[in-house]
């Protein structure tokens, strides 16, 4: 009868500590799950600081020794006007002219002349006083989309860990306001990532100013 009593002591007793053990497994779980996940962004606008600007113009003759000739001497003619506006040799490039057999012994050249130059406000201020070549009989024409002025930025390397800084504050800045609002305490990160940084023109008319954007997403743990 003794040995019965002891034995309903120590099973109760382990039941007691098993108990216990499991109770405090359920609220460590519970704790892990208790998450918090926000988004930072972070935005910056910056000037472009490379510029690609194709100068394109169409000639019309019934003979092409004719033509490569005047084709030549035009390309010299705007090789000098680009040079005298400070653009280097390095910076031009002449492409092959493209022409077009129209039959009839009739043919339509396209010719191109690519300006990729860092020196954007220099270009950007060409652009606007190309109607010089248009005295010299020279039509620089547009609205080929494979003609278009190019605005890029290149130094996002060097801004990167500056906008990842600003978009973590601002996502532990949000997650701290959600713990308050819910009476906890905000626990450590438990997962971090950042999307793709992308970068677009300003808008339309400024694609010269672009906007870089980066979205910090943070996983935090809540307290008690």
């Amino acid at each position: 009868m003794k040995s019965w009593k002891q034995e309903a002591v120590i099973l109760a007793i382990g039941m007691l500590v098993m108990g216990y053990f499991i109770k405090q497994g359920l609220d460590t779980f519970s704790g892990k799950d208790r998450v918090v996940n926000v988004k930072g962004l972070a935005e910056m606008e910056v000037p472009a600081n490379k510029v690609t600007w194709p100068l394109m113009y169409k000639d019309l003759g019934n003979d092409l020794p004719t033509l490569y000739n005047k084709i030549n001497t035009t390309n010299q003619t705007i090789v000098g006007f680009l040079k005298q506006k400070g653009i280097t040799e390095n910076e031009i490039s002449i492409n092959a002219p493209e022409i077009i057999d129209m039959q009839a012994e009739r043919y339509n050249v396209t010719s191109v002349i690519t300006v990729t130059s860092t020196k954007v406000d220099l270009v950007r201020k060409m652009i606007s006083e190309q109607s010089e070549l248009l005295k010299q009989g020279i039509a620089i024409t547009g609205g080929d989309y494979r003609y278009n002025v190019q605005y890029d930025y290149t130094g996002l390397n060097d801004i990167k860990p500056q906008m990842i800084e600003e978009a973590t504050k601002n996502a532990r800045a949000a997650a701290i306001k959600f713990a308050k609002d819910s009476d906890s305490e905000l626990g450590k990160i438990k997962r971090a990532y950042h999307g793709q940084f992308s970068i677009e023109d300003r808008d339309a008319n400024t694609p010269y100013i672009k906007r870089i954007r980066v979205v910090t997403t943070i996983d935090y743990s809540l307290e008690d």
